[in-house]
């Protein structure tokens, strides 16, 4: 039985990485189609102020199996589910979410392509990670919150590198708020906490490939005190 796969981005601000991350990522898939399953880059630009979505856009011919969608900017995380909807609105079997920023490589996904079948979630975690202290330091703080909110440890809870079946996912954003901006933070926790069926794999986390993050650490700070808000909200509901 054919089965499909949607490798899913959003993008913001992303026109200096777009085409190479386009370039490296659509071989991907063309791998998988050429072997008889079915394989889709999509990619949603978030309300970009610069020339993204355009490029994604005169990429289209080049690229056939590269789908670039336009929506209003809502966020990192908003952007995630909302990608994840239009996968499994669209028939996926399985949904891979990287980001656009050029920091993962393609090599490592076919190790979770490989293991499709064994587990329901595959999730990268970043060792000698290449972005920064502060970066690290927020990932550790978040596995620290996820831990006190929902009592379970998280080796890497939000790295953007994973492969997910679609059906367990549809049912762990049931629990999640259509707008949460640490979308990939819940989707982890609530997946370990639920005993779902996971896998860890070290990857490799490059710096930025090329522009400016559009996160700073106090932006961080901010959406971390409401998230421990709104994951305690999550956490009731899954009692």
């Amino acid at each position: 039985m054919k089965e499909s796969v949607y490798f899913v981005m959003p993008a913001y601000n992303e026109e200096a990485n777009i085409e190479d991350v386009i370039v490296q990522w659509h071989p991907v898939c063309e791998r998988i189609n050429a072997e008889g399953n079915e394989a889709w880059l999509m990619i949603a630009n978030d309300g970009s102020k610069d020339n993204t979505f355009a490029i994604m856009q005169q990429l289209q011919e080049r690229f056939p199996f590269l789908i670039a969608l336009d929506k209003p900017n809502s966020g990192h995380g908003a952007t995630i589910l909302y990608l994840y909807r239009q996968a499994i609105d669209r028939g996926a079997t399985f949904v891979f979410q990287t980001d656009s920023d050029g920091q993962t490589l393609p090599d490592e996904f076919w190790q979770m392509w490989e293991n499709r079948h064994k587990y329901d979630f595959q999730i990268g975690t970043r060792g000698g990670r290449q972005d920064g202290a502060s970066r690290v330091f927020v990932t550790k703080t978040l596995r620290f919150v996820v831990w006190l909110m929902f009592n379970v440890w998280v080796k890497d809870a939000n790295t953007p590198f994973r492969l997910m079946n679609t059906e367990r996912l549809k049912y762990i954003m049931k629990f999640i708020p259509e707008d949460f901006f640490l979308a990939n933070v819940a989707v982890s926790a609530i997946a370990v906490k639920k005993k779902e069926k996971i896998e860890w794999y070290p990857i490799t986390f490059r710096p930025r490939q090329g522009g400016v993050n559009s996160i700073n650490l106090r932006r961080i700070f901010k959406i971390g005190c409401k998230a421990l808000g709104d994951f305690r909200k999550i956490n009731n509901n899954l009692q």
